[in-house]
Formats: structure tokens, C-alpha cells, sequence
């Protein structure tokens, strides 16, 4: 489980499939309303407090991004409290003190990171016979990031990929809005096959 602070009232969990098996979660699990995603959120919020400083109070709006190989994004956002209701309208104020509004999502992004341009070139030479979209590639806080689509893989081809992918780089958290307001696009179709045809 790694988090990290986006701003003073929102921070981002990426939980790979190990941690979830690890609470004997499965991957649908995380729609259903059952103790041990409770439990789950409980210690990713105990954590959040003990790493980021992050003190899970008032609202809670909290966002599931299912990635299809790497795990799920959790973003959570603590909502401001309003205390400029008249006194009637208080207890009713405490009472939505812990509520939670959690939406789901699923993406069929692959993305992954790589920290060396070397490594990236290795990876889409070997990637390359094995794919016929190459994806988008973007610079974002010094490296390189990866995103395919998934939609159109089969099982097989799919876990080839996924299996060169994390032999060079490793599983990435952020989400394609994040690196194409906040990063760089470097190759906005094809990627791995411009790689290939640039730097033999």
C-alpha cells in the first residue's frame, strides 16, 4: 500500500492485488458492502494519519479507480464542515460527520512508470511484436510513463504484456487526467512503436 499527499485535504492510496489478497479481498469485493472492505479502509485511513498526517474527520468523498493489472486507486477527500448553519441544523451536522460517498470506476489503462529512458527502450523492443496500439507515453516528475489500452488484449496476449511491462518498469497509480494536466505529452499515439523506429 503506498500513499501520497495531493493537498491538504486529499491524498491518493494505490493498493496493489496483493494487498488485497493479503485480507482475502477479491477485486469485486471493493463494490460490496462487507466488514473486511470496512476493515480495509479503516487501516488505509490509520495509516493515512500516521504517514501523511492525514486525519480522516468530517465528510469523506472517496473515489475507486480499478486499474486492470496494477490494483485500484483510492483518492480520498475530506470535506470541509460548515459551521455557519444555525444551532438547529447542528446535530444533524455531527451526525454526517463519518459519512462516506464512494463512487467506482473502471479503466482499461495499463500504466506503467519507468525512472530510466534506458530501461523504456529496452522494454518496447521487446513489447513491441506484441502489441498493435502503442499506447501514449508522458513525462511527469523526472520519468517516463506508459499507458495502453487494454480493451482490445486477450487473456494471453494481455498477461505478455503485463509480464514485460514489470520486468522494466513497475505499475503506476496515476491516472491519464493527472499526467495530461500536470506532465508532459512526449508521444501522444504509438508510443512503443516510435520508440523502436527512433532509437534503434
Amino acid at each position: 500500500m503506498k500513499m501520497e499527499r495531493l493537498s491538504q485535504d486529499k491524498i491518493r492510496i494505490f493498493l496493489t492485488f496483493d494487498d488485497l489478497t493479503e485480507r482475502g479481498i477479491q477485486k469485486d469485493d471493493m463494490w460490496r458492502e462487507i466488514p473486511k472492505v470496512h476493515e480495509l479502509f479503516s487501516d488505509m485511513m490509520d495509516q493515512a494519519y500516521t504517514e501523511l498526517g492525514f486525519e480522516p474527520s468530517g465528510p469523506l468523498a472517496v473515489e475507486v479507480l480499478a486499474l486492470p493489472a496494477q490494483g485500484m486507486v483510492v483518492i480520498v477527500t475530506r470535506g470541509k464542515m460548515d459551521f455557519h448553519h444555525s444551532v438547529d441544523s447542528l446535530d444533524e451536522e455531527v451526525e454526517e460527520m463519518y459519512e462516506l460517498e464512494v463512487t467506482l470506476e473502471q479503466t482499461d489503462q495499463i500504466s506503467y512508470v519507468f525512472h530510466d529512458f534506458e530501461d523504456l527502450l529496452r522494454m518496447a523492443k521487446v513489447l513491441n511484436p506484441l502489441i498493435t496500439d502503442g499506447g501514449m507515453l508522458f513525462s511527469y516528475k523526472n520519468k517516463w510513463f506508459l499507458q495502453l489500452d487494454a480493451v482490445d488484449m486477450d487473456e494471453s496476449g494481455y498477461q505478455a504484456v503485463i509480464a514485460v511491462l514489470s520486468e522494466f518498469g513497475e505499475a503506476a497509480s496515476v491516472t491519464r487526467a493527472v499526467l495530461e494536466e500536470y506532465g508532459k505529452t512526449v508521444i501522444a499515439a504509438d508510443a512503443v512503436k516510435v520508440l523502436c523506429t527512433h532509437f534503434k
